[in-house]
């Protein structure tokens, strides 16, 4: 008969910390994808992990547009990312290309294109596809949303 044992949970001997890249491909009102990848931001750092960068693609580059306005009593998802983004040193990188087709252009672009604006709100930057390339390849693990 085989012997009567406690199992007892091992302890890890030390903590793996993660490092992540994001990628958001959705705008914040066709989904909730950025709010969760909000949440789920929180919560890793929460559980010592690290994120590197968020990458806006596609649609998702309507995170960083300055002058979106929600009314008083909605959820500001631009200003979320901003104060997770200087709270935990997080690169919001915007695709340079996805943003141009859609209109969103940073003063320096702006400039370059003969136009007056600056489309891109505080704490975002503009961004290529090898930016994001680089926060893959440092990261260990690389999450899309939407």
């Amino acid at each position: 008969m085989p012997q009567d044992y406690k199992s007892t949970p091992l302890e890890p001997r030390h903590k793996i910390t993660v490092k992540f890249t994001l990628q958001i491909n959705s705008s914040p009102y066709q989904s909730n994808a950025g709010r969760t990848a909000c949440e789920f931001i929180i919560a890793a750092v929460a559980g010592g992990h690290q994120v590197l960068q968020v990458f806006f693609y596609h649609d998702g580059i309507y995170h960083a547009l300055k002058y979106a306005t929600p009314p008083d009593d909605e959820f500001s998802q631009i200003q979320q990312w901003q104060v997770l983004a200087k709270e935990y040193q997080i690169d919001l990188a915007v695709c340079i290309s996805a943003a141009q087709r859609r209109g969103l252009l940073c003063s320096d672009e702006a400039w370059r294109q003969g136009k007056q604006d600056n489309d891109l709100a505080d704490g975002f930057r503009i961004a290529g596809l090898g930016q994001l390339l680089a926060a893959t390849q440092e990261a260990d693990r690389f999450i899309v949303w939407g």
